[in-house]
């Protein structure tokens, strides 16, 4: 199978697409479980296309372009995760075929086939996760078309002013995923390392990496919303986080198969003696780019492989090697099929074999999936506020007010004494009033305290922690 791939042909492409249509049709006849991200991406979208502005009326850490992308999918689509996990595959397809694309023009290889492309497909479905429209997605197609433009530099006598492109697809991966801003100093350090670029040149390449985040902070100041988006976006991105060590165990569980095959290559592109010099420059790029990666993982927002997408290309540089460098093609041969194989029995066998296994990714993102039957029957597509760690109320109902993040939402209800904060959340109460209010966190008899016209407003129901409104009517 992997002589197949070897071919250079364009014809591959199409193979590129039946691979990816092959290895998603699980997630089509049955779909995975929803994830608590997935709804939350699609909330904010929900609230955005109702005309809330984003951070100041919509408190989530997501990125603005992100954001963008989630309010135009529900103009479009409502909330659907079938639309957004095909617009996904779209993308997966585009990366692979790109980065196949620079892989044979740019000759980061000692061939040219379409092993590089095959390799990024697969890498990518290697958890049902990867394959939803995530931020981290988006936000690496970006990153790899910078690489894309930072290596055609490489290639010429001089560097030029083409570097301003590189800066904007920086920049872009950024406003898309936050945690992507570290790249910049990754370009700086490759543009300083491996090209001959001029100090002018470094300028134009910071210029074209600010200027669209210049026009993002224009238009939030403009909207009144600056400081809403430093608090909501640029301050709980270097907040300190406590990440659990089983999330890191469900990764490397998951991607483990993945980073062995890659380090293998690593060691082998270390020992083969026959590459340009052009090509080496190449590998300690992309080792730049791995540890920018491993450094980006303190500002997740939470541990997924969805979230380690903005690993694969330098997983799949030295991935190729470890399979284009064996001196027996037919060990090659043995271990690609091996990995073909293993990729399509877990994909199909949740959908087809009725969990008869119990090896598969699924188990290690539990802490991330919604749980059915969180609220009562009655609670159905009504206008609810969650109090708390949201795991998945909000999938039959609306949200409301502002506090569609928890951790954002602790701003103002972890300071119940204090004026501003009581003032903040009557007012998001006043705006967009919840039919139901479920609280968690046992906030609501101290707020009441605080605002008794608010309490006036709810009554307890017959079910523990939450609160029923009144009257339909918005608050006076």
């Amino acid at each position: 199978m992997l002589s197949f791939f070897r071919v250079n042909a364009p014809y591959q492409i199409l193979s590129f697409v039946v691979v990816l249509m092959i290895l998603q049709v699980p997630l089509y006849i049955s779909s995975p479980d929803l994830l608590i991200p997935e709804l939350q991406w699609m909330l904010v979208g929900e609230k955005m296309s109702q005309g809330f502005m984003l951070y100041r009326d919509v408190w989530d850490n997501v990125s603005p372009l992100s954001a963008a992308v989630y309010w135009g999918m529900d103009e479009l689509f409502g909330r659907s995760p079938q639309a957004h996990r095909t617009v996904a595959n779209f993308l997966i397809l585009f990366q692979a075929i790109y980065f196949n694309y620079i892989s044979s023009e740019r000759q980061l290889f000692t061939e040219r086939n379409y092993v590089p492309g095959i390799l990024y497909i697969l890498f990518l479905n290697v958890s049902f996760d990867c394959s939803t429209l995530s931020p981290a997605l988006m936000g690496s197609t970006f990153i790899l078309l910078a690489f894309g433009t930072l290596i055609r530099q490489m290639q010429r006598e001089g560097v030029t002013d083409e570097v301003f492109e590189m800066g904007f697809y920086l920049s872009m991966g950024t406003l898309f995923y936050l945690p992507m801003g570290l790249f910049e100093l990754w370009a700086i350090a490759s543009m300083l390392l491996y090209t001959g670029a001029t100090f002018r040149q470094h300028i134009l390449t910071f210029f074209g990496y600010v200027f669209p985040i210049a026009l993002v902070l224009f238009f939030f100041f403009f909207r009144d919303a600056l400081d809403e988006l430093s608090q909501n976006l640029l301050t709980s991105a270097f907040q300190t986080r406590r990440y659990s060590f089983n999330d890191f165990v469900g990764v490397l569980g998951i991607l483990g198969g993945v980073f062995l095959v890659a380090g293998l290559g690593f060691f082998q592109t270390l020992s083969y003696p026959r590459f340009i010099n052009y090509q080496t420059r190449i590998y300690q790029i992309m080792m730049l780019w791995t540890i920018t990666s491993v450094i980006s993982i303190g500002l997740m927002p939470f541990i997924a492989p969805m979230q380690f997408c903005i690993f694969i290309p330098p997983l799949v540089m030295f991935s190729v090697n470890f399979f284009m460098l064996m001196r027996r093609r037919w060990v090659a041969e043995i271990f690609f099929l091996a990995f073909f194989t293993l990729l399509f029995f877990f994909r199909y066998q949740l959908t087809f074999l009725d969990n008869a296994f119990t090896i598969n990714e699924s188990p290690h993102l539990e802490n991330l999936k919604i749980h059915p039957s969180l609220l009562p029957e009655s609670i159905r597509q009504q206008k609810i506020l969650v109090i708390g760690k949201d795991e998945g109320e909000y999938k039959d109902n609306f949200p409301a007010t502002a506090y569609l993040n928890w951790e954002l939402a602790r701003y103002d209800f972890d300071n119940l004494d204090s004026y501003e904060s009581v003032i903040s959340i009557f007012d998001n109460f006043q705006a967009d009033p919840p039919t139901y209010v479920i609280d968690k966190e046992k906030l609501l008899p101290v707020l009441f305290k605080r605002l008794p016209e608010l309490g006036k407003r709810y009554q307890p129901t017959q079910w523990k922690g939450i609160y029923q409104l009144k009257s339909s009517n918005s608050l006076k």
